[in-house]
């Protein structure tokens, strides 16, 4: 069986997606966490000296962060379990995180649900891929 990886900088990786799973479930946890908690606790943050979390390229690193693990654990654990559960509730999560940003009155509630989405995505998906260990699909 041929392993998927990687090349960053010539240098050849091995994709584990299990591995990105958990890290995107984190990092997607974390998003929803920081999207929930920033309106309650953005006057705070220049006294503890956390300004820079209200930062909009931190927003938009941390989005960026949940789609390239999310695209490589998903589309690497495909191969193995062909279920597009994960991909759709993946969809459904940037979706509302898209539509979070464009509707600003709904905004508090649609971003943390598509961090949550999103984290969801990752868990089903390495279920799915942990159910798989005993057999290949064609």
């Amino acid at each position: 069986m041929q392993q998927n990886c990687i090349y960053i900088c010539g240098m050849k990786f091995p994709i584990n997606s299990q591995l990105f799973d958990k890290v995107g479930m984190s990092a997607s946890a974390a998003c929803a966490i920081h999207c929930a908690l920033l309106p309650i606790v953005l006057t705070l943050l220049p006294i503890v000296g956390l300004e820079f979390l209200a930062n909009p390229m931190i927003e938009l690193s941390m989005i960026s962060l949940s789609l390239a693990l999310a695209c490589l654990a998903l589309s690497s654990a495909y191969k193995k379990h062909r279920k597009v559960l994960p991909f759709v509730i993946l969809m459904l999560g940037f979706c509302c995180i898209a539509m979070g940003h464009l509707l600003e009155e709904l905004e508090r509630y649609l971003i943390p649900l598509g961090g949550l989405l999103i984290a969801i995505a990752h868990f089903i998906n390495l279920q799915l891929t942990k159910s798989c260990h005993h057999h290949t699909h064609p």
